[in-house]
């Protein structure tokens, strides 16, 4: 099987944030390509339920690699992976969700009458991220707010120095926020209501692996019946938080290869293995 990784990042962190995984995904034998940030290119706008975000991920994987890929996606970058692999599953091998949960039910139809009421912003993350501070004096400065608030100071410091780097760039002698809040808010007042529906309707052809935080306050709002019946009792949990990845990235890095090699043992052991 191919050994390629598009990853897809969460909402708000660019890809470079996630080098440590990438990092140990490559001296594992696999190649990684990942789109550095959603939203921001204007031929990919963001509109509800994310078509072109989407549209966004395959032309990616149609221009960067051309063959099947393995998708794993953190957050966003979950949701964007199985919605890219039901539009085009011949380009998807399995995909592994890092805490995305897969909203379901009554909380889906909530989200969807919120979206078309226009109320959505008072309920989810972007009623945050519409006030977040864009620029500080240096990127030490950056870097020492960032440490300073609890849900970055249980970081790694390596993820959080390449948040830094990834995340701000320079601009005016100041150093300023490069995923645009303005975009970041938009993304979350997007979130698709759609998806169960449509991998019912749609179910992927190859397997789905969960990893979740153990204390993921997404997974506790969300619950996990939806995402239950699409990876069919592939579940994993680390210790941590919905940003686990940026806290344990060697044990996250380690979760998705143990995955990986699992579907591929799967897809190509003897008929015994498969079934078992």
């Amino acid at each position: 099987m191919n050994r390629h990784i598009v990853f897809s990042h969460a909402n708000g962190f660019p890809a470079g944030t996630y080098r440590k995984l990438f990092e140990a995904w490559r001296e594992a034998g696999y190649t990684v390509h990942a789109v550095e940030k959603f939203g921001h290119d204007p031929r990919y706008p963001v509109t509800s339920n994310w078509p072109h975000l989407r549209n966004q991920l395959i032309h990616f994987i149609e221009r960067e690699v051309g063959e099947p890929v393995w998708l794993v996606g953190h957050s966003l970058g979950g949701y964007l992976s199985l919605l890219a692999a039901a539009k085009r599953n011949d380009l998807a091998q399995g995909v592994v969700l890092l805490d995305s949960p897969i909203v379901y039910g009554l909380k889906a139809h909530g989200v969807r009458l919120f979206k078309a009421a226009g109320l959505i912003q008072r309920v989810s993350p972007g009623r945050v991220s519409r006030q977040r501070r864009t620029s500080w004096a240096s990127e030490e400065e950056a870097l020492r707010h960032f440490a300073s608030k609890p849900n970055f100071a249980v970081w790694d410091p390596e993820v959080l120095r390449d948040y830094i780097r990834a995340g701000t760039h320079p601009l005016g002698g100041r150093r300023v926020l490069s995923f645009r809040r303005e975009v970041e808010t938009a993304i979350y007042n997007s979130l698709p209501h759609h998806l169960h529906w449509l991998l019912r309707r749609r179910p992927l052809p190859c397997p789905v692996a969960f990893v979740g935080g153990t204390r993921s306050v997404e997974v506790k709002q969300v619950g996990l019946r939806g995402t239950e019946q699409v990876v069919q009792g592939r579940l994993q949990w680390i210790e941590g938080s919905h940003l686990f990845p940026f806290e344990k990235p060697e044990e996250a890095a380690r979760a998705v290869l143990q995955w990986l090699q699992r579907f591929e043992h799967d897809a190509c052991g003897p008929a015994e293995a498969r079934a078992a």
